[in-house]
């Protein structure tokens, strides 16, 4: 372990066979995302003000909250030579990276590709569904308290191995600085148009369009509570990936890891923002103990340390069970977007892993591999969507038609069996269209 102690640590500890753990633990699952009227009014003003005035309203928005006072449409979007110069911005070192990274995702996401299908039935009936790529994604970029490289990398390389057409993305840029890193990886996978524009205004124009802005059919990409609301409020109107809360990681292990790597693994998620969960499972009371301490003492060497410890301490958690049949039990209930399985005997235990984001298995393979190079996608489920929702994948950018062609034969018969349950329903004119073909 590292230093001294330091600083103490308020994390909330449970143990499972406690009278009150049912009442502690519903508590501590509890994410109340109060609901902020007046955020949602204003977020709903700018949309309303973007769909009726396009680009004056972008332009407006993006000078007040970015601190852009100068900016004009012209300059609004990155230019071609930008684009290609900010990969001579980077140093060798970060260009090698995002190459081996988007490598890495493009081969595990080419594995996630869908095919059109049909089959004949005996009468001459062909059934079958086509898959086609959606024409125009945007991604939204988070570039506000930092940017993300590793997200225009999760978020353009599927769109192009499902054969999206054109990807336009949106990334904020405070007091006319952007990460030329976040611009690399946009020209590296191939993004069509960038545009230097973030929050809920940025959502209102990829959804409706402006004179400079494209309107898509689908937007993706994390962002701060002004792009959830926004999202939530154009659903419908153009397709989500999903509306993310905040970051979670769930670590069962035993006593056999180092519980300096598991400190970290933990802090790794909980240095997102002071709203992050990041809760450790283990059978061995001492192994928590040991990591608490390993915790207190690397918080003084962590950059964001105070948004680490507000969240640690804010909704982390210690909880020992009995074994690890429980551990698992419990993780299930949890449904976390992160779920670290740091045991000898990984496989054993995911067996039994119903509900989780993403499932990490060993000793060796920390969340944080998987964010950036691993080859998975880390636009993951949250706040226990895992229950029914995936990652971000190939498959969110493709749709799939239905194709029926009947044979004279296959429309007589199937247009019996359709009259029949058209009437019931007491909808006569798909009755009689369905017996039309009868006649013949």
């Amino acid at each position: 372990m590292v230093g001294a102690q330091t600083n103490r640590l308020n994390i909330v500890r449970l143990t499972t066979g406690d009278e009150a753990f049912e009442t502690s633990f519903a508590t501590l699952m509890e994410h109340n995302e109060a609901t902020d009227a007046q955020l949602n009014r204003d977020v709903l003003d700018i949309l309303t003000q973007v769909r009726e005035q396009g680009d004056r309203a972008v332009l407006n928005y993006t000078r007040r909250f970015d601190e852009r006072p100068a900016l004009t449409i012209e300059n609004l979007e990155i230019s071609a030579q930008q684009m290609s110069s900010a990969l001579t911005q980077i140093t060798t070192e970060q260009r090698e990276a995002l190459t081996v990274a988007a490598t890495r995702i493009r081969n595990y996401h080419e594995h996630q590709t869908q095919q059109s299908w049909q089959f004949e039935e005996a009468d001459g009936t062909v059934l079958g569904q086509r898959i086609n790529a959606l024409q125009r994604v945007g991604i939204y970029v988070p570039g506000g308290k930092a940017s993300y490289p590793s997200t225009v990398l999760m978020n353009a390389i599927p769109a192009r191995v499902a054969g999206v057409e054109e990807i336009i993305m949106t990334v904020p840029a405070p007091g006319d600085s952007i990460n030329p890193l976040v611009l690399a990886a946009a020209e590296l996978v191939g993004v069509n148009r960038v545009f230097t524009v973030g929050g809920a205004q940025a959502i209102a124009a990829l959804c409706y369009g402006t004179e400079t802005i494209p309107s898509v059919d689908k937007i993706v990409g994390p962002g701060n509570r002004y792009v959830a609301a926004a999202k939530k409020a154009v659903f419908g109107q153009v397709g989500l990936d999903m509306v993310a809360g905040p970051s979670e990681i769930l670590v069962i292990s035993d006593a056999g890891t180092n519980p300096e790597w598991i400190a970290m693994d933990l802090f790794s998620q909980a240095e997102h923002d002071e709203e992050a969960q990041a809760i450790l499972i283990s059978p061995d009371g001492e192994f928590l103990d040991q990591v608490l301490r390993c915790m207190e003492a690397l918080l003084p060497t962590m950059e964001r340390q105070a948004i680490i410890r507000a969240a640690m301490e804010r909704r982390g958690a210690l909880i020992k069970v009995s074994d690890m049949d429980e551990a698992v039990a419990l993780a299930n209930r949890i449904a976390p977007e992160h779920l670290q399985l740091a045991v000898d005997e990984p496989a054993t235990l995911l067996a039994d892993v119903r509900h989780a984001g993403a499932v990490f298995l060993g000793r060796h393979t920390p969340e944080a591999l998987g964010d950036y190079c691993a080859g998975s996608n880390h636009v993951l489920p949250t706040s226990t969507t895992a229950r029914f929702s995936s990652p971000l994948g190939v498959y969110d950018f493709q749709k799939r038609t239905s194709v029926i062609a009947c044979s004279p034969a296959g429309a007589a018969t199937l247009a019996k069996t359709a009259s029949v349950l058209a009437r019931s329903e007491s909808l006569t004119a798909h009755a009689r269209s369905a017996e039309y073909r009868l006649q013949e």
